[in-house]
C-alpha cells in the first residue's frame, strides 16, 4: 500500500528546491559581478598606467626641450667636466623618451622607477642651468674686462703714438733748427785771367758763392761743403770726389772745408775748374753738408 504525501509537504519540498535555485542563482551572479569588478579595476589600473606613461613622456619632453634650448651654451663654455656631464645626462633623456615611446604597457614599478629618474634629471637640468648662467656670466665679465683692458691698451697705443709722432716732429725741428741755411747763392763763369765771362762757352771757371747766416743752434766746427754743378744735358761736372748721403755715395764736383762759428760766413766761393766743353742753357747749383741737402739752384748761362 502506497504512502500518500500531503499537500503541505510538496510545497514545501517546491520552496526548498526554488530557494536552492535562488542561491545557486545568486552565487553565480556575485561570482560574475565579482570577475566583472576586477576586470573593471584592472582596465582602470591599466587606464591610470597608460595617463601616467603619457604624463612621463611630456616630461621627459619638457626636459628635453630645455637641455637643447641651453645646448649651444654648453658648447660654447669652455669647461669639458660640465660639458661631459651634459651630454651624459642629455643621452639619458633621450633613453627615457624612446622606452616611453616603444614600450606601450609599462608596470607600475617600471613608471616609479622611471617618474624618480625623471625627477633626477630634471635637478640635474637645473643644477647645469645654473653652472652654464654661471659661467656665462663669468664669460661676459671676462668679456668686459679683455675689451677694457683692449681699450686701455688702444689708449695708450695712441697716447704712445702721439708722443712718438711729438718726438719726432720735434727731431725735425731741431734737426731743421741745426741744419744750415745758405743765401745769396750765384754762378758766374770767369775767364782766365780770373773775371767774369758772359760768354759761357770761353769760361775758364766757374764760381759759385753764398752766405751763411748766423744759427746759434747749428754745432759749430769744421763743415765740409760739397758742391754739384750739372749741365743743361743734366750731367755731372768735374770730378771731385764723392761724399756719403742717405746711406749712398754721391759724387760732387768740388768741395770746401770751413770753420763754423755760428756767426754769419759771407762771400764763401767754391771754384771748378772746366776741363770741358760748356754749353749755353740751364745749370743746377747744388750744396750739401752733414748729409743733407742746403740748396738747389738753377741759372742761365749765355753765349
Amino acid at each position: 500500500m502506497k504512502q500518500k504525501f500531503s499537500p503541505f509537504l510538496w510545497v514545501t519540498i517546491g520552496l526548498a528546491i526554488l530557494l536552492i535555485i535562488a542561491i545557486i542563482a545568486g552565487i553565480s551572479m556575485f561570482t560574475s559581478q565579482k570577475m566583472q569588478n576586477k576586470e573593471l579595476e584592472q582596465s582602470i589600473e591599466e587606464l591610470k598606467l597608460n595617463n601616467e606613461q603619457l604624463q612621463l613622456a611630456g616630461e621627459v619632453t619638457a626636459i628635453n626641450s630645455q637641455f637643447a634650448q641651453y645646448e649651444d651654451q654648453a658648447r660654447q663654455i669652455a669647461n669639458d667636466s660640465i660639458i661631459s656631464k651634459y651630454n651624459a645626462a642629455k643621452q639619458k633623456v633621450e633613453q627615457l623618451k624612446e622606452e616611453l615611446k616603444n614600450e606601450k604597457n609599462l608596470s607600475r614599478k617600471r613608471i616609479s622607477e622611471l617618474q624618480n629618474e625623471i625627477n633626477t634629471l630634471r635637478g640635474l637640468l637645473r643644477h647645469y642651468i645654473a653652472q652654464i648662467d654661471s659661467l656665462n656670466r663669468e664669460n661676459a665679465g671676462l668679456r668686459a674686462e679683455n675689451q677694457e683692458i683692449k681699450n686701455k691698451n688702444e689708449q695708450l697705443s695712441s697716447q704712445v703714438s702721439e708722443v712718438t709722432r711729438k718726438n719726432e716732429n720735434l727731431s725735425q725741428r731741431m734737426e731743421l733748427a741745426e741744419k744750415l741755411n745758405v743765401t745769396g747763392v750765384n754762378l758766374t763763369a770767369l775767364n782766365s785771367k780770373g773775371k767774369n765771362e758772359k760768354n759761357i762757352t770761353k769760361a775758364k771757371q766757374l764760381m759759385v758763392t753764398f752766405t751763411i747766416p748766423q744759427n746759434n743752434s747749428t754745432p759749430v766746427g769744421h763743415k765740409t761743403i760739397y758742391l754739384r754743378l750739372t749741365n743743361p744735358e743734366g750731367t755731372l761736372l768735374g770730378s771731385g770726389g764723392t761724399f756719403s748721403m742717405d746711406g749712398g755715395s754721391v759724387a760732387c764736383s768740388a768741395r770746401k772745408t770751413i770753420d763754423y762759428t755760428g756767426d754769419e760766413l759771407s762771400g764763401i766761393t767754391i771754384y771748378w775748374d772746366v776741363n770741358t766743353t760748356l754749353t749755353p742753357g740751364d745749370y743746377t747749383v747744388e750744396l750739401f753738408t752733414d748729409g743733407y741737402r742746403l740748396t738747389s739752384r738753377h741759372f742761365t748761362m749765355k753765349k
